[in-house]
């Protein structure tokens, strides 16, 4: 038996693990093999594979990064725990769910574009008598490669009079510049275009052509003393104003701001269009004469990975040494399933799996020896026939001697770990411990776990009785992406589950359905992304339900008696909230050469309120106090509170009881985000028909949370409205009403639909990747 401090311990030892829900959790995870973290959503698996194992190895290596440097790096903090032995350097693979920028793309997610512009300055045919090219030239983020006429975007922005300006009828006064801001900024512009001298109260019609081509598109900005009329019972002082125009005012916005809503107001203000210069290839002319086997290297960035290295043979030696590189690089890509994409394929409109797979695939090629690769769900996004292929490559990083810690809720990855870790047996409070750390196969005794259940009860579910459609919804011809002119129907009041393998068109064809098609009420799209960007967005806020906890705060009778409203009980606002924080709770301390750290606030002790209002109590809970009530203990707690009551129960029923009501956004993940959003739609009420779009909505759910959701939403179609699923958990397939298979690869091999049918007629579809992995769950 080694010892903890044994010099060649193979085990990595944690002790007294408190991060978030866990509860002094002790474990010893074998190093150098295949380990599962397993458990259902919110039992405390993340907090202690990302929370625990890889911020520590994180922070020991930042101990020996110089003090100045390790200001620049943004630290996850170290974790609650007593201490862990036995650990190697960690390297993570996460779900990043901040929105890669638009010059980011497959290309340089994996570093493929440096070695295709490599090709292209020391082996590409240039020109006649033209200078070499440097590597630098054929990259559109850079200045000596992008077209200067759209700097490397490949798409140029414009507006016009008639979106600037949708109603002429009306006055400047009046509004009719819509694209201006509102409040006091587009009350600035009116009065300096007054005072310059322009009417700007007569309809924008009758203004004469020169000066409304002045007042929306100048590129002067001159300065002038305004001298405003306005309140009556205010001082109004003279100031310096600088007018903008419309459209630079747009262009600017669209450019510049951080805030996604006023980005989407200003995009409403424009149009877009592929570059006249370079046709959209983003690249300058010099470098677009340049080619590799007669084709540049726009033409090359836009072909499916599988394809370009079909076409990569050198005839050079330095060819040949750069094609073999760019060859060997691209295979583990298309081994993941993600043969596909090509490198200028944007990032935004990537998933996080096929992100995650991209960094995956970079990794097997950095030869790294003796670290532990922590992964989130790298099965996310994965059609049944490419999880074969992930575990292949998690069992290559296994075997070149690394320690491969998996996040991970879908079954056949958990049957092919080598170890296994599950925490549980609820989630939040009912959660954070270990209930086993061994074999795969000695989890069966185990009664407490809830994967036990699954992992070993393979037996098919009872057939679910196939609805009758009360109609149709007839999609298409559909032409974007990979889909060619696809047609497909979609059954009313039933559940369709659309499959298909990564890149077949599965969300293409489900983007297709609008609001404008015959049959469609009221739509619905219930994504994963982020309910909010900050920490003062959370499950309160986003739900309503602060709303109405705040209101009953103030109907306290020592609310009244110090006339404090419901605004006093926000903690965004000034008056209620602890100002020393501006009621976020905590407070940054700069560190001399140290990164900045944030503690709670020194003086509300993380509540965000100040003193005075902590003292108004309900139930001898102050609004802090309730804020940090789980779901489940919120819903008792304001059992006779209708409002509440019925807010509460939502998100029950969707399997969020773990959450605290104050829980911030950015602590959530896509899973959950995705189901507090179908929370909130399901509390409106039940109105009239509405089509419910879901992508992936079983991502990062355990199977008990899959069962859970999956009652919601046959709940919702029982009550007459249509549920439209994007799934890759053949056992949600089997119990639609209807499938929609797509296929029959992904890209260019995809895009058509290959079957169609109740999930039964489906599962015997000849020429179908998802038929065979559907026939083995079906009753």
């Amino acid at each position: 038996m080694h010892s903890p401090h044994d010099r060649y311990d193979p085990y990595v030892r944690v002790r007294g693990a408190r991060e978030h829900n866990l509860k002094g959790v002790d474990v010893d995870i074998p190093r150098d093999v295949l380990t599962v973290f397993t458990g259902v959503s919110g039992s405390g698996k993340s907090s202690l594979a990302f929370g625990t194992v890889y911020a520590e190895a994180q922070r020991r290596y930042f101990e020996s990064v110089a003090p100045y440097a390790r200001r620049l790096i943004h630290q996850v903090g170290a974790p609650k725990v007593g201490e862990i032995t036995g650990l190697p350097p960690a390297v993570s693979l996460q779900q990043r769910r901040s929105a890669p920028t638009s010059r980011s793309s497959v290309g340089t997610v994996t570093n493929l574009s440096n070695s295709l512009r490599m090709l292209f300055s020391r082996a590409g045919d240039h020109p006649p008598g033209a200078e070499r090219l440097d590597s630098d030239a054929f990259s559109p983020n850079t200045a000596a490669g992008a077209c200067p006429h759209c700097h490397g975007l490949g798409r140029v922005h414009r507006t016009t009079e008639e979106l600037l300006v949708p109603d002429p009828s009306l006055s400047v006064r009046d509004g009719a510049i819509a694209a201006w801001p509102g409040a006091w900024q587009g009350k600035n512009l009116r009065d300096i275009l007054d005072t310059l001298g322009y009417d700007v109260d007569r309809p924008w019609r009758e203004l004469p052509a020169e000066q409304r081509e002045w007042i929306l598109f100048t590129d002067e900005q001159p300065v002038v003393t305004v001298h405003p009329v306005r309140d009556a019972d205010r001082i109004q002082r003279p100031y310096q104003g600088t007018y903008m125009s419309a459209r630079r005012y747009v262009m600017k916005t669209f450019s510049d701001t951080k805030s996604p809503t006023l980005r989407a107001k200003a995009e409403r203000f424009l149009t877009s269009a592929p570059c006249p210069v370079c046709d959209g290839s983003r690249l300058r002319p010099e470098a677009l004469r340049v080619t590799f086997g007669g084709r540049t290297i726009a033409e090359l960035a836009a072909l499916p990975l599988t394809d370009l290295a079909g076409l990569l043979h050198g005839s050079t030696e330095t060819a040949r040494v750069l094609t073999e590189d760019l060859k060997s690089r691209i295979a583990p890509v298309v081994e993941l399933g993600l043969g596909y994409l090509s490198l200028d394929r944007a990032a935004p409109t990537l998933s996080a799996g096929e992100l995650q797979r991209l960094r995956l695939a970079t990794q097997l090629r950095s030869g790294l020896f003796g670290v532990v690769y922590v992964l989130d769900e790298p099965s996310a996004g994965l059609h049944p026939a490419d999880t074969e292929a992930l575990l292949a490559v998690l069992d290559r990083l296994k075997a070149a001697g690394n320690s491969v810690f998996v996040v991970e809720h879908h079954l056949e990855v958990v049957r092919g770990a080598d170890w296994l870790v599950d925490v549980g047996p609820g989630a939040g409070e009912h959660g954070g411990r270990v209930l086993y750390s061994g074999p795969v196969a000695e989890l069966a005794s185990v009664e407490e776990s809830a994967t036990a259940r699954y992992l070993f009860d393979e037996a098919p579910g009872p057939a679910r009785e196939v609805r009758e459609p009360g109609g149709w919804l007839k999609v298409g011809p559909v032409t974007r992406h990979n889909l060619r002119g696809v047609r497909a129907e979609f059954p009313l009041g039933s559940f369709t589950a659309v499959t298909g393998v990564s890149g077949s068109g599965k969300s293409t064809l489900i983007g297709a359905l609008t609001e404008d098609l015959d049959g469609v009420g009221r739509l619905v799209r219930v994504d994963q992304k982020p309910i909010g960007r900050t920490p003062r967005s959370n499950l309160a806020t986003y739900t309503g339900l602060f709303d109405v906890v705040r209101k009953v705060f103030a109907a306290t009778a020592e609310a009244q008696e110090r006339a404090y409203g419901v605004g006093r009980f926000s903690f965004n606002v000034a008056g209620g909230r602890c100002e020393t924080c501006q009621g976020e709770g905590f407070v940054s301390v700069e560190l001399l050469f140290l990164p900045s750290t944030y503690t709670p606030c020194p003086d509300c002790g993380g509540a965000r309120y100040n003193p005075e209002t902590l003292q108004v109590s309900y139930r001898g809970r102050n609004i802090a106090e309730v804020l940090d009530l789980t779901v489940e203990d919120a819903a008792g707690f304001f059992a006779d509170t209708p409002a509440a009551a019925r807010s509460l129960g939502t998100l029950l029923d969707v399997g969020l009881g773990y959450l605290r009501l104050g829980q911030p956004a950015t602590e959530l993940s896509g899973g959950e985000a995705q189901r507090i959003k179908l929370a909130s739609e399901l509390q409106r009420g039940r109105r009239a028909h509405t089509l419910y779009l879901l992508d992936e909505p079983t991502t990062g759910l355990h199977p008990a949370d899959v069962e859970v959701l999956m009652d919601r939403l046959h709940g919702l179609v029982d009550a007459g409205h249509t549920v439209v699923v994007v799934e890759h958990d053949m056992t949600v397939v089997a119990e639609a009403d209807w499938v929609i298979d797509l296929g029959p690869g992904g890209g260019d091999r995809g895009g058509r639909v290959v079957a169609a049918g109740p999930p039964e007629r489906v599962a015997r579809a000849e020429g179908s990747a998802t038929a065979r992995y559907l026939a083995r769950v079906m009753p």
